[in-house]
């Protein structure tokens, strides 16, 4: 493309509905519109708040696992963590006359409910998602050598975080 000016540098022009615009004023919206900083010599640049949140995500993990690694004794019957949001909903076929423990932790903002299915198999409780370790007693009930417990860990209005948890013998 030859310029307009006589002994001026060639400059690129890019065609859009309705005239040229010079391709240095389009690149430079473009920079502009993306919202994107250039990150300067040396820094690493910012995570992407995807990737933010999957960090977020994976420390809180980290956090309750060591934080109920940290207790309980006996022998494991299951265990797992999930997303406060996803809360638990397992059951379990329990020896009648076993001694069980529920061990749980809640890392991050706001507070879970625990509740048990039959309803005599534990106590419903609230707690809150600061780090602390509680422990809930089973106790399954029937009359064969086995029984159901139904366990359900719901999150409360507005909580985040996510919650480790393991079903022992004692």
């Amino acid at each position: 493309m030859t310029s307009a000016r006589t002994g001026a540098a060639a400059r690129p022009r890019v065609w859009i509905a309705g005239g040229v615009v010079p391709a240095a004023v389009l690149l430079l919206a473009a920079c502009t519109a993306s919202g994107r900083h250039e990150t300067p010599a040396g820094a690493s640049p910012p995570p992407s708040s995807r990737t933010a949140a999957r960090l977020s995500g994976q420390t809180l993990t980290e956090q309750a696992e060591a934080a109920l690694s940290a207790v309980g004794s006996g022998s494991l019957v299951e265990a797992g963590t999930e997303r406060v949001a996803d809360g638990i909903h397992t059951e379990h076929l329990l020896r009648v006359g076993g001694r069980y423990l529920l061990d749980l932790v809640c890392v991050g903002r706001g507070g879970i409910r625990v509740g048990f299915t039959p309803s005599g198999a534990g106590t419903k409780a609230t707690v809150p998602c600061d780090r602390s370790v509680v422990s809930q007693r089973i106790t399954p009930h029937g009359h064969s050598r086995n029984s159901s417990v139904h366990i359900d860990v719901d999150g409360a209005e507005g909580s985040t975080g996510v919650v480790s948890w393991a079903v022992r013998e004692v």
